[in-house]
């Protein structure tokens, strides 16, 4: 599938480095918590910076972003170096889910964007935005033997649902891509923010 006229712009490839290397950060923070070696935590690092990308542009059958460029390997690489460095207290208490928060909302907006750049339609381009901004975080949580977020009640995906939605609503009505993202991001990064502070949670099944 080739590219349609949808430009990924500064804006958006912005989002797109910062959901990679917060993300890659989360990553790296798993490892810290389990005392692990720093091999395993450039190997978090990568596969939580990547993940939801990789399967996102694999299943919009665009090339796999990293291959092509190694940009972001690097900058994995890096702050996972930087993460090793640093004192353990930095990472303690809500650090990681703060991270996680920012790289959420970033991630959603930009996976959305490419989906429909690559001429995805807008609820299947919503649901690449949810995919880019969870599944590196639930790779995370499985290599760590954490509990994965999105078994927990509180607001995660639906965070990132709102803001890929948003993006794609307010970019169909002819919002500029800058003024959609910046909204859309805020927007998702808001409800997840709310979501850690007053531990806002959807409502559990409570059959039987």
């Amino acid at each position: 599938m080739s590219p349609i006229e949808f430009p990924i712009g500064p804006v958006l490839s912005a989002l797109d480095l910062a959901g990679i290397g917060l993300f890659a950060a989360t990553g790296a923070v798993a490892a810290a918590r389990a005392k692990q070696t720093l091999v395993t935590f450039a190997f978090f690092a990568l596969a939580t910076g990547v993940g939801g990308g990789t399967v996102r542009d694999l299943l919009i059958g665009a090339p796999v972003f990293w291959i092509a460029d190694a940009r972001p390997l690097i900058a994995c690489l890096v702050i996972a170096l930087l993460i090793w460095i640093t004192p353990a207290r930095l990472w303690r208490g809500k650090a990681l889910d703060w991270l996680d928060a920012v790289g959420m909302a970033a991630y959603a907006v930009f996976g959305a964007a490419k989906a429909l750049s690559f001429g995805v339609p807008p609820l299947a381009a919503v649901m690449m935005g949810i995919f880019t901004a969870c599944l590196g975080g639930i790779i995370r949580d499985v290599m760590a033997g954490e509990p994965s977020i999105i078994l927990r009640p509180e607001l995660y995906v639906t965070a990132a649902a709102l803001a890929a939605a948003l993006f794609v609503g307010l970019s169909a009505v002819g919002v500029m891509l800058p003024v959609a993202a910046g909204i859309s991001a805020l927007a998702g990064f808001g409800l997840r923010a709310l979501a850690i502070w007053k531990g806002l949670a959807l409502p559990v099944y409570r059959g039987g």
